[in-house]
């Protein structure tokens, strides 16, 4: 499906192409457009909705969805501010829902259909992709004549190994997010981002959320994090469950049944709908990779060596189908780097040391660098400074005080390596962190800077500060 703007997405007989990418997400489209600008003609083959995950099924949808329903939380936390009493409710969730659609057809079409006929060297077709016996690539059963392939098809949704999982009807985030009609209760299985981010948008349209893990709420985050998050997510009413394994599910007298073991032995969780968002695996597995010489994992995502190229020289991958760093502005770095390997064998080096991480809970969560387990695991002696937001004056004004700032530093050296935040804006001010570990700055230099007044990334230098001294000596704007 392209949109309402129709593509010409006939294959231009006896044509040769510089390059050929597979997949027509983020990471595709930023192969494809790189290498238009270096020149290249370049065939895109795209599989279903084009587009790719973020716009259609991950990122715009939930965030859309997660601001929606957001002032129904501010206006049962308005009470915090003495005088005031607001109330808000979801009075019509099948109109957000389409809302939410018309958002998502808008930006696929103007940021994905309407961008390619600008690009008179990229040609696009519609297909199932696929190695041939011989090795080559073939779409619609015709042979692909190209000197460089790209593949960037993204992931999808995994099913855990539970027993009759198969035979229930289950959601993912996709089917979530399309419900029109609320369910009264809802069980989500897996507690990473995705999880996190649907369990708190459910519960504050007025679902009852169980959220189940094996290791707690986004176990990749700082101890400190998850845990003060996890505390949030049981003030707003979600149920939390720490489980050793998923032992069977099953529908019973119109509910369904998840049973799982604990510590304290084996207990059921019931529940109108069941939602899996306990892991992704790579869309490999149409493409014949064997035949193409192309090694993958077990989970099928596609091995790439720091270039983002593949065991066949002329195959090179980005984006989520490699299984690392699953966010949409990594994919679309990646693929360039690919890109620009591929066609100018330039050598560019994948870098993620400085990549930004964000979820969008509230509060937000958002990380840089390395955590204090990483840190210590890579031999350096640490140094962390911790502040809790009860010490930043703009969580102070606006009466929110959850959550935290974690700062991680060579102790040696004082250089920031680290920083991890838990705020209401956490999002929003994650990029100072990730400038001042780019450019090697310690955490003195941090907690000498000039920060605006009133700020949640002011909190980055009042918790710089807070490696060596007592932040309650500090006075206001003082420096």
């Amino acid at each position: 499906m392209l949109g309402s703007k129709r593509i010409d997405t006939s294959i231009p007989e006896g044509q040769r192409w510089d390059m050929c990418v597979v997949g027509a997400g983020s990471a595709g489209f930023s192969a494809a457009i790189s290498a238009a600008n270096l020149g290249a003609k370049v065939l895109l083959i795209g599989h279903g909705t084009i587009g790719g995950t973020c716009v259609n099924v991950g990122c715009v949808p939930s965030k859309a969805l997660m601001r929606a329903v957001e002032p129904v939380f501010l206006a049962s936390a308005s009470r915090r501010f003495a005088g005031v009493d607001a109330t808000a409710k979801i009075s019509d969730w099948s109109a957000l829902v389409q809302q939410k659609q018309e958002l998502v057809d808008q930006l696929r079409q103007a940021k994905y259909v309407d961008v390619l006929p600008g690009y008179k060297n990229i040609s696009y077709v519609q297909g199932a992709a696929h190695f041939s016996e011989n090795g080559t690539l073939q779409v619609n059963d015709e042979a692909i004549c190209t000197d460089k392939i790209i593949l960037a098809t993204g992931a999808h949704a995994a099913l855990p190994d539970i027993r009759n999982i198969k035979n229930i009807e289950i959601l993912t985030s996709t089917t979530a997010l399309e419900l029109e009609e609320l369910p009264n209760s809802i069980t989500i299985v897996g507690a990473g981002f995705i999880g996190v981010e649907i369990a708190q948008i459910f519960s504050r349209a007025g679902v009852d959320v169980n959220l189940v893990s094996r290791r707690g709420i986004l176990p990749e985050a700082e101890p400190e994090i998850s845990e003060a998050l996890s505390g949030y997510f049981r003030q707003e009413g979600i149920n939390l469950f720490r489980v050793e394994s998923y032992e069977r599910v099953e529908e019973k007298q119109g509910e369904i049944v998840l049973h799982v073991r604990g510590e304290s032995g084996p207990s059921t969780i019931k529940s109108q709908k069941l939602m899996i968002a306990s892991g992704r695996r790579a869309n490999t597995e149409s493409l014949s990779l064997e035949n193409g010489g192309v090694q993958m994992r077990q989970n099928g995502s596609i091995i790439v060596d720091k270039f983002m190229g593949t065991s066949r020289k002329d195959v090179f991958a980005a984006g989520d189908v490699t299984g690392q760093d699953q966010f949409v502005y990594m994919a679309a770095y990646g693929a360039k780097i690919a890109t620009k390997n591929a066609l100018e064998n330039a050598k560019l080096v994948y870098d993620n040391s400085v990549m930004p991480s964000v979820v969008f809970c509230d509060p937000q969560v958002a990380d840089v660098g390395l955590s204090e387990e990483q840190a210590l695991a890579q031999g350096f002696d640490t140094k962390i400074s911790l502040l809790t937001l009860d010490n930043l004056p703009r969580a102070l004004a606006a009466r929110d005080t959850r959550g935290l700032i974690k700062l991680v530093a060579d102790k040696k050296t004082g250089r920031l390596i680290g920083a991890h935040i838990l705020a209401p804006e956490g999002a929003d001010s994650i990029q100072t962190a990730v400038l001042a570990i780019k450019a090697g700055m310690t955490y003195e230099e941090l907690g000498a800077m000039v920060f605006p007044y009133l700020t949640t990334v002011e909190g980055l230098k009042l918790a710089a500060q807070t490696f060596d001294m007592d932040v309650n000596k500090l006075s206001c704007c003082a420096g």
